[in-house]
This record gives C-alpha cells, structure tokens and sequence, in this order.
C-alpha cells in the first residue's frame, strides 16, 4: 500500500501534490505522524545533491502525463475539428467533448488504483512497479508523437487516444503510488523536494507548449517537437531511478528498508532507558519486571483490588497495546468527515469547469494572440497560483480546523462555476457571456487557482490534526480515497456542465 507516512512529512514545505490533479496532493502537517524518518547521525553525505536532484525529476516525472495531454488539448481538438461535407457544402460538426473525457478517463484510473493499492503492491515488486510503469509510459508518448505524423480518420483517432488516456495514467497511478512509499524511506526534505518536482510539472507543460507554438513551425511539426519532449523526460526519469541503487546515500535508506523502518518503528513504540525521561525513571524501573509489579500490586492484603493490581502489573504490555492499536476506520472518519468533505467539494468545484470548459474560452483580441491566449492563461496561470495557494499555507493559516468559517468558504467555491461558465466559452447554446474580456477571465481564474490549493492544502493539513497521531496513517488514507473521488465526481460533472453552456 501507498505508504501515507511519507505523505505525512511534507505540507508545511514549498510543496505542489496532485497537483497535479493525481496529484496525491496532499497536504499534512510536519508533525502529523510520529513515525516519520528522520536523518540518521551515521548516515553519508548526499554529495553533490544528487539524491535530492532524482527525486525532483522523479516527482517531475510522475505527472507528465496528465499535464502534457491537458495542455495539448488545442492540438487534439484540432485533429477532432471536422466538419462533413456533402455536395460541397458542410451538413453537420460531430463534437467530441475531447477535454471531458480526457479528464475523466485521466482520473478514473487514480481512483481504482487508490482502492487496489494494498493488492497491488504486495504482488508486484517495488522495481517492477517503478521501471515498468516508467517504460510503458514512455511507449504511450512515443506512440502519441509518432500519432502526430500519421492521417487517421477522426473516430478512430479519438478511441486510440482515450485509450493511450487511459493506460498511461493508469501506470501514472501505480508509479506516483510506488514512488511516495519509496521516498517516504528518505529523510522529510526529500518528500518535499519530490513534491515539489510534481509541483512544476504543469508549468513545464505549459512552458513547452508556449514554446512550441513560439518556434513558428507548422502545426503538425510544433506538436511533434511539443510531444517529444515528455518521451525524453521520461527516458531521463527512467535513467535516474536506475542510477538511484548506485549512490551511497540512497542504498543506506533504502536497501533495507523494511528491516531499519521496523526497527526505528520499534524503537519509539518501546523506548529504551535512554530515551526515558529523568523524571520518569524511577517509574520506569518500578514496572519494567512484571513479575515484581504482580506480586507488589497484586496482594490484596495491601487495599489493592485484584483488578487494579493486574492493571498496574502490565502497564508496559497495555501501553505497547494502546500506541500500536489504531482506531477502525468508521471512527477515523467519523472525526475527519469534514475536511474529507472539504477536500472533495474542492477538487469536483475545480474539475468540472477546469479544464473541460475553460480551454474554450476565447480571447477578444486576434492575431498571435490568440494562439497564446488558452496556454498563458488557462494552463500556465492556473498551475502557477495552484502552487501559489498550496505555497501560501506554509507561513499562513486561515480558518482555524475548528472553524465553522473552513467548510462554509469552501462551499462558496462553487460560485466560480458559474463565473467562468459566463466568460467568452466557445461554442454556446444557453448561457449569456457576461465576462468577454480577457482580463476579466485571467483575474477569475487567478482566484479560482489560488483558492484550489489553498483549501485543498489546508484539508489535508487539518486531517491528521484531528485524530491521534497513531491513526494519521489511517488518516491519510482515507483521504488520499476522497481526494480522487473529488477529482472524479468533477470530471463526470463536467459534462452536463459543457452542456449547459
């Protein structure tokens, strides 16, 4: 299973999770997890960095592809732009609703994967997982870009692209799932670093695009070049994990991994005389042989009832018990229930109208600009104050987790979806445009990124925070499940949403 304790360590950092959209993107508090690991005194040094630098392009590489599909949205919508003709003149436009179900189909696999995780992953071995995942991913770019050449009649062009959709962001799931536990093994900062190369993927996207389309070649060869460059990022995020055994540094932390995870697990569940605080020494040794705080405890001749002599004889057993014993997973709920809720409401407010809806927004103004207009301020804007949100709550946190004010701005979210429903969205059938100027546009979307991450960040930092630290885990988990239902429930409702517009 995704191991949720590495997750745990990194959301107080300049950190981006999901977003990606998949992008586990979650946002708890440093201290959240007691377990967590911390860098060990005997440890090497990590020399030059490089540790550090391949999990940045790991986290880089978990959400290629996502955002390299979104933000060619253009391209494909091109490609599926068809109008029939008969006898020389158009009959009828076939619509596709490419970016729906694009989003849809990219994050229904998050969503089965969250729930098969434990299954998966105690079957396929973590380097399967990862080096598979990376490869076959790889496949699908370079079966995408070799696509770009290739005349393919418009249905069938589409089914092979949802599929390419689907499978790719299948193993996208099960390779960000398998590197979260992998990282989780490192130091805290090298969860944040991670995070933080998922952070950038949506800019570098958008980025690559921007300068796709700036290069002035022909559309079929900006595309190329624009698809071409995930394959070599994948490829360079493929070399990277297997140089990762190499170095000294990453072979300490993970090539016994499970054995040194139990052991500093078992260290802090049972604490040595070392650890023990002078206070409580005394104590501690008055109850480290049970069979003296039997007999001590025990005689009823001392006033002592049976029941409490017993009680008092295994006070280590029954605290060993009580740390280790996590809650069900009803009673966890039943105390987070409301940041789940929060964070759900979030991402389905945010998919249903992103990007389905705002790639079709259109500018007022002609000429290059408007080639630039859907990857600046769609794309780029939103991945930007996304992480610009996210960013914000390391040093600012506001409403409290106890705060009735939390849920109730979260729901006010939705007004966004009528907003930008009312922008200059191309083609329309019912709802009037009231926002056609693109200013207006860019200043919506900017409160409406900034605002995605930032509640997001929030609920998953609020989440751990309301249970004991022993079932953060539990916590984590339930959460990361919300959070791709949220992401799901908002691609399906983007549907009748387009529609209505």
């Amino acid at each position: 299973m995704v191991n949720i304790c590495a997750v745990c360590n990194v959301f107080n950092c300049n950190v981006k999770l999901e977003w990606c959209f998949n992008d586990l993107m979650f946002c708890f508090s440093n201290s959240c997890h007691p377990y967590k690991m911390s860098p060990r005194e005997d440890a090497p040094a990590d020399r030059g960095c490089f540790v550090g630098i391949i999990f940045f392009i790991l986290g880089l590489g978990t959400l290629l592809p996502w955002n390299f599909f979104m933000t060619a949205s253009m391209y494909f919508n091109n490609r599926l732009n068809t109008s029939e003709w008969s006898n020389g003149t158009v009959t009828t436009r076939k619509e596709y609703y490419f970016d729906n179900w694009m989003t849809l189909l990219s994050q229904l696999p998050l969503l089965l994967f969250t729930l098969l995780n434990s299954f998966l992953y105690g079957w396929i071995s973590e380097k399967m997982r990862i080096a598979g995942s990376l490869v076959f991913i790889l496949f699908f770019f370079i079966l995408t870009a070799v696509l770009v050449k290739i005349s393919m009649e418009e249905d069938r062009f589409f089914s092979v692209t949802m599929a390419t959709i689907w499978f790719i962001n299948s193993f996208g799931a099960v390779l960000q799932g398998s590197l979260f536990g992998l990282v989780g093994l490192l130091p805290q900062k090298y969860s944040a670093v991670f995070m933080s190369g998922q952070g950038l993927a949506g800019t570098f996207a958008a980025f690559a695009m921007i300068f796709a389309i700036a290069s002035e070649a022909d559309s079929e060869s900006a595309a190329l070049g624009y698809f071409i460059t995930p394959c070599v990022g994948t490829l360079i995020t493929l070399f990277s994990y297997m140089l990762l055994p190499k170095l000294e540094f990453a072979r300490f932390y993970l090539h016994s991994k499970s054995k040194s995870y139990e052991l500093q697990t078992s260290s802090r569940l049972l604490p040595t005389g070392d650890s023990v605080p002078p206070g409580d020494v005394e104590d501690s040794e008055k109850t480290s042989d049970p069979t003296i705080g039997s007999v001590a405890n025990g005689n009823p001749n001392k006033g002592v009832s049976e029941e409490e002599g017993v009680r008092q004889a295994f006070i280590p057993l029954q605290s060993e018990n009580t740390s280790t014993q996590k809650s069900s997973i009803l009673e966890v709920f039943k105390k987070i229930w409301l940041m789940a809720f929060c964070v759900t409401f979030v991402f389905t407010v945010t998919l249903s109208v992103f990007p389905a809806i705002t790639v079709d927004v259109k500018t007022v103004y002609g000429g290059k600009w408007e080639r630039y207009f859907i990857p600046v301020f769609c794309f780029l804007f939103f991945n930007m104050m996304d992480f610009t949100g996210r960013t914000v709550t390391v040093f600012f946190k506001w409403p409290s987790k106890d705060s009735r004010l939390f849920p109730l701005l979260v729901v006010c979210r939705v007004i966004f979806v009528p907003l930008l429903m009312m922008c200059n969205v191309q083609e329309r059938h019912y709802m009037p445009v009231l926002f056609s100027n693109d200013f207006i546009f860019a200043t919506i979307m900017v409160f409406f990124s900034v605002s995605s991450g930032y509640f997001v960040c929030l609920s998953m930092t609020y989440a751990p925070q309301l249970v004991e630290p022993k079932d953060a885990e539990t916590a984590g988990a339930l959460m990361t499940f919300f959070l791709a239902l949220g992401l799901s429930l908002g691609a399906a409702l983007s549907f009748p949403l387009r529609f209505l517009v």
